[in-house]
């Protein structure tokens, strides 16, 4: 019983820290406006550890690889925490094992942004219906767009209805699916 609620609360609090640390890395990487309440929010709750990390890995190319390497860094802490708190032994490889749960890790970071795309994706689709010039508009479009923009080029809309959402989702769907399986593959492997 109280191995559930650790493996929980490691999970819940250090998932959603990775998942603030993967939003900060987007929204630096897609150039979203930093004015808005969203980002100031997810400044403010990475900042302590951010910064610092940031002396000893610094951006490349505008990739701010210290959130990246941080939010991979919490996954890959989330997965061994919560093997061991299940009872799985780390088996006598060391390294393979390092290697078995750094690959998951990535493979959870590849997964949580199909996820964070396929949301933001339904819901700029419901505010552009109710409040299409709320403050979350630019942030949602900035997010967007790129994916959206290659199914604007091909499905033209149909009745002043846009599609091109309803088809991004459908493809997130299915590269969630194979991200899926690469993740039990890996698993097993490991």
């Amino acid at each position: 019983m109280s191995n559930q609620i650790l493996i929980f609360l490691l999970d819940t609090v250090l998932g959603l820290f990775s998942l603030a640390l993967l939003l900060r890395f987007y929204m630096q990487l897609l150039r979203t406006p930093s004015y808005n309440p969203l980002s100031k929010f997810l400044v403010a709750v990475t900042n302590f550890i951010v910064l610092p990390v940031r002396r000893v890995i610094p951006a490349w190319r505008g990739f701010d690889l210290s959130t990246l390497v941080l939010a991979w860094l919490t996954q890959f802490i989330i997965l061994v925490g919560v093997s061991n708190l299940k009872g799985y032994g780390l088996d006598s490889s060391l390294i393979s094992t390092f290697i078995g749960f750094g690959l998951l890790a990535l493979i959870e970071l590849v997964r949580m942004t199909l996820y964070i795309v396929m949301i933001m994706l339904i819901v700029q689709a419901v505010l552009s219906w109710i409040n299409p010039y709320s403050p979350l508009a630019p942030i949602l479009d900035g997010f967007t767009r790129p994916i959206l923009s290659i199914f604007q080029r091909y499905i033209p809309p149909i009745a002043n209805v846009d599609l091109s959402p309803l088809f991004a989702i459908i493809l997130l769907q299915l590269l969630l699916m194979i991200v899926g399986n690469v993740q039990q593959g890996i698993s097993v492997m490991f």
